[in-house]
């Protein structure tokens, strides 16, 4: 609703206006002229017979490839977020600190809480008719999570965090129990 002002009275300045008297009623939408060319853009666009079948076909086609490129889009987002992680990972350093247990705990959560949110991430792309195949953009989204936690599981063994070496198991090592034990060599 657009108001018009009205000037107060002269004890204040000439540019103060009073807002909440409306002198004129406000526009609607038709009233306004339409700007140079307009007509032209929305016939080429299709905007004035969305009615007709070839519009509407054109415009559910063009919907759907947008939709598709949307779903390929989130589904290089964590390629995107990788190069920036892997190199927050190396200014870490092999040390043991705060700074370094919670980059490397992030670079393994994100991807984990990404690969069991997929179903929720891609939902929004999700076609009743089924044109739009999100296989694809799923595998890649998997993929690449899978590659973003095996670089943080790769950061956690270089920090000795994993047990990978045989030393790491030596708490499970059965020993054999000795029945008899002599000082004199057989």
């Amino acid at each position: 609703m657009t108001t018009t002002a009205t000037p107060i009275s002269s004890k204040y300045s000439k540019w103060s206006f009073d807002l909440a008297t409306d002198t004129k009623p406000s526009r609607t939408k038709n009233e306004y002229a339409a700007p140079p060319g307009m007509a032209q853009v929305r016939a080429n666009e299709g905007l004035d017979g969305m009615n007709a079948k070839g519009s509407s076909k054109g415009m559910s086609e063009a919907l759907v490839s947008k939709k598709k490129s949307q779903a390929m889009g989130l589904a290089m987002s964590p390629g995107k977020q990788m190069a920036m992680n892997a190199f927050m990972l190396w200014m870490s350093g092999k040390n043991l600190n705060m700074f370094s247990i919670s980059i490397t705990s992030t670079a393994i959560m994100s991807p984990i809480m990404a690969i069991v949110g997929m179903g929720k991430s891609f939902e929004q792309f999700q076609d009743p008719t089924q044109k739009i195949d999100l296989q694809m953009p799923k595998l890649i989204f998997l993929g690449l999570n899978l590659v973003w936690l095996c670089i943080g599981l790769y950061k956690m063994s270089n920090m000795r965090l994993l047990p990978t070496t045989s030393a790491d198991w030596v708490g499970y090592i059965v020993w054999k129990d000795i029945k008899e034990s002599s000082s004199v060599p057989i």
